[in-house]
């Protein structure tokens, strides 16, 4: 599977909605934001160049003010591709807020040492991406390699697809893959292409069969083909994860929203559709607090 091709320099990304609202629907205490980027100043991290995109600074006292308007109390930082395999951005934002209120999700070589896994693992990191969307991870070519080295520190790898259709093609890979497995962005299913689409349909059938295996709620603005306000063809793919696995069913902002050059969402927003999505109190619960704090070892 190949990346996509990009030529001449990385795209520049907007920025975020600068004026997050405050949801209408009751934000659980404890709340766990799965999937977030954060960009500081270039000179301090500088970015690879092998990279997708060029990201406009969206600083840590950025996310913490959407986060605390929107009632999320703690967040997992996923070490974005434009950084590689340097982790030192996210480790430095789990050192200062504590991995009582952060943890992070790593970019790995797949030459990495054990000695390397556990300097990130004492920092904070509980799993390892790959891509096939974007450059600085490598992609599925490497489960076997990362499995040997991250399988005794628990960690998991979070598979970023480009089409959900890969889903279908890694199916018994996946399926006996040694580590728990966390698919980013619903599997990056279309909502033109619905629940009957065969990737989607794998990834509900390794749900299934699995019970180290998770999806995040995130990203779906970028993936529904009817569009804002409502994502409505969104909708029935998230209820379908719900009524699969509701005990392995997460959310993340998917904060600042990067590779996205369509309207840009307010972040109180895309919480109030997952609120609506998820149906009761419980549910919700479950997916803001309880399925993340398990999976990412938070207390």
């Amino acid at each position: 599977m190949s990346h996509p091709t990009f030529t001449g320099q990385p795209p520049l990304c907007q920025g975020p909605d600068p004026q997050p609202r405050k949801p209408r629907h009751a934000i659980p205490a404890g709340a766990i934001d799965c999937h977030c980027h954060v960009f500081e100043d270039q000179t301090k991290y500088p970015l690879t160049p092998l990279r997708s995109y060029t990201p406009p600074l969206c600083t840590l006292d950025d996310y913490l003010r959407m986060s605390a308007t929107l009632g999320i109390e703690r967040m997992v930082q996923v070490n974005a591709s434009t950084y590689g395999f340097d982790n030192t951005l996210t480790l430095d934002l789990i050192a200062k807020l504590g991995q009582q209120r952060a943890r992070g999700v790593a970019g790995v070589a797949p030459d990495a040492k054990e000695s390397d896994i556990r300097k990130l693992h004492d920092g904070g990191m509980r799993g390892v991406r790959l891509s096939t969307m974007v450059k600085g991870y490598g992609g599925p070519e490497f489960l076997g390699v990362i499995a040997k080295t991250i399988k005794p520190f628990g960690w998991h790898v979070q598979l970023h697809v480009d089409k959900v259709a890969e889903i279908a093609t890694l199916e018994q890979q996946l399926l006996d893959h040694p580590t728990a497995i966390v698919f980013d962005h619903l599997g990056r299913v279309r909502g033109n292409e619905g629940v009957n689409a065969p990737g989607f349909q794998a990834l509900l059938r390794i749900l299934r069969q699995r019970n180290d295996c998770w999806v995040k709620l995130s990203s779906f603005y970028r993936l529904s083909d009817s569009g804002a306000p409502a994502y409505a063809d969104m909708k029935p793919l998230a209820q379908a994860l719900l009524a699969a696995r509701p005990d392995r069913v997460v959310w993340g902002s998917n904060w600042p929203h990067p590779i996205w050059d369509g309207h840009m969402p307010n972040d109180g927003d895309l919480l109030d559709l997952v609120c609506e999505w998820t149906g009761d109190a419980a549910t919700l619960e479950r997916v803001l607090v309880d399925n993340p704090a398990q999976l990412y070892g938070f207390a």
